[in-house]
């Protein structure tokens, strides 16, 4: 294979960077800007199929360090929904258009952060707001969407948030949740990008080149999300929530 020039690297360095902290459980906003920095040195379709076996790798580094921490109650409620998402995401990929698919998880998603900064922070924020309990109806409702988000534009982290956030699971536990929820989401993944031809040998050396990066990127990530308190982690994770939300809405309008 020949090497990319110096033009790929520069896009393709911060790109896998960003998204690997994000893997490391620093949430989605900035997963989100991993394919849009690449696409500005590769087709877009490309960029996401180098993105994937990256992906797969950030897991496996994110598996291991959170191997102690996960809600396995939570996590089975909301996989079938998932599931039923990527089949739907790989049935209708020819014809659902990904930009409307954005702009409706976004302005859903916008909407969901900005309540809970007006309910912390508005005239009720001295009343406490209770975790909500396990609703597998919505669960799989809202895990179908984030299944179908995650297979057609690697879209996913919005709509789990949307339902997981509330649950106000402890900030390790909801890392590793998180963390393992996606991983079998990827791992799922993998058949119907092959057969859609997305995932060739050139790909797939670009993705191993970019690594070393992945790994580092998501320990540090990790790393930075063990050391954040309850009252930090959940604001901190609603800003993320909000620019996601708003980045996918942005991209939607670009017809």
């Amino acid at each position: 294979m020949t090497l990319p020039d110096i033009t790929f690297f520069l896009a393709a360095i911060p790109a896998v960077t960003v998204v690997g902290l994000s893997k490391g459980g620093m949430g989605g906003a900035m997963a989100l800007m991993g394919v849009p920095l690449l696409a500005l040195v590769v087709p877009p379709v490309q960029a996401a199929a180098i993105f994937l076996p990256i992906l797969i790798a950030m897991d496996l580094v994110a598996l291991w360090a959170w191997r102690s921490h996960n809600h396995r109650e939570t996590l089975l409620i909301c996989l079938p929904g998932a599931v039923i998402g990527i089949a739907l995401g790989w049935a209708t990929s020819a014809y659902v258009s990904t930009n409307i698919m954005r702009l409706v998880i976004g302005a859903i998603t916008i909407v969901f952060a900005l309540k809970f900064f007006y309910d912390t922070y508005g005239p009720k924020r001295h009343v406490e707001v209770k975790p909500k309990e396990q609703r597998p109806a919505l669960a799989t409702l809202w895990m179908t969407l984030s299944g179908y988000g995650s297979f057609v534009a690697h879209a996913g982290g919005p709509p789990f948030q949307i339902y997981v956030l509330p649950l106000k699971l402890d900030p390790k536990t909801y890392t590793g949740t998180s963390v393992r929820y996606f991983a079998i989401v990827n791992a799922i993944k993998v058949l119907p990008y092959f057969a859609l031809g997305e995932l060739d040998t050139e790909n797939l050396s670009l993705s191993v080149l970019l690594l070393p990066v992945a790994f580092v990127s998501t320990m540090i990530g990790a790393w930075a999300v063990r050391h954040m308190k309850p009252q930090f982690f959940y604001p901190f994770m609603y800003v993320m929530v909000l620019i996601a939300a708003t980045k996918l809405f942005y991209d939607g309008l670009q017809w």
